[in-house]
């Protein structure tokens, strides 16, 4: 058995957990569902700081210029921002995921308040944790983003590769999406943007950037044991953080 083979075999079982949650069959109506993307839109914004890491740290993105020696990651992760950050919507315009995600949130009714808010201190105070103390959101949320960006902060490219591969949206199950659809058909709810996102990152999830993250950690793990064992640790942590958000989501909701 590969490293890699290893790796996704003991993550199966916490990942099994996050797919088969109990969350997702409880998205029945409206007011579940906005109260879900109210909170899971923090772990769509995070998510993208993940793979902005790896860019700054595989490529080059200074100037002047230099070549970087990390070639077929570099190339992976450039392909896999492509996407991520510039993507299309339903009319062809290039919108990033996070900004899709948005889209569907407003047409779903959900508030975009307190995430734009979030943004706007981004911007101001240049800082994640400045912006994180001036915002009033749950401390779970909070706790899930504070372990994303303690995992920037490491500076290992494997460990942020792997969180980055095993907390990605193709964790998402169909039975999710067949759910907003009936909402969308019984004219609960007008959601073609977010079946849209929905359906758009499982595709190039299963495609594209799932074969591509999984690389990019092969490259970057290597032979090194100890390596390898950083980035289960962590990503089998990525899993159960993501799983305590859904349980708080989950609890408001109930």
């Amino acid at each position: 058995m590969s490293y890699i083979q290893n790796l996704e075999k003991n993550l199966s079982s916490t990942r099994k957990s996050l797919i088969n949650h109990s969350l997702y069959s409880k998205l029945d109506s409206k007011q579940k569902l906005v109260e879900f993307m109210e909170n899971h839109v923090f772990a769509v914004w995070d998510f993208m700081s993940l793979i902005k890491a790896l860019q700054r740290n595989l490529t080059c993105i200074e100037v002047p210029w230099i070549p970087n020696k990390n070639r077929l990651a570099g190339r992976l992760v450039n392909e896999i921002v492509l996407a991520e950050e510039s993507d299309v919507d339903l009319n062809g315009n290039p919108k990033s995921h996070f900004e899709l995600y948005l889209e569907s949130m407003i047409q779903i009714g959900a508030s975009t308040k307190k995430i734009e808010d979030f943004i706007f201190k981004i911007k101001t105070l240049k800082s994640y944790n400045k912006s994180i103390e001036n915002i009033n959101i749950s401390p779970v949320v909070k706790e899930f983003m504070d372990f994303t960006f303690n995992i920037i902060n490491t500076n290992k490219n494997h460990v942020i590769a792997s969180v980055f591969t095993f907390g990605r949206e193709d964790l998402i199950p169909d039975m999710f999406i067949e759910i907003v659809k009936k909402l969308s058909i019984n004219d609960e709810i007008k959601a073609d943007h977010l079946i849209y996102y929905l359906e758009r990152h499982i595709e190039i999830d299963a495609d594209e950037h799932g074969p591509m993250a999984l690389k990019m950690i092969e490259k970057l793990c290597g032979e090194d044991e100890i390596k390898w064992k950083e980035a289960e640790i962590a990503s089998k942590k990525a899993l159960e953080m993501r799983i305590k958000l859904w349980d708080y989501i989950e609890n408001k909701i109930n």
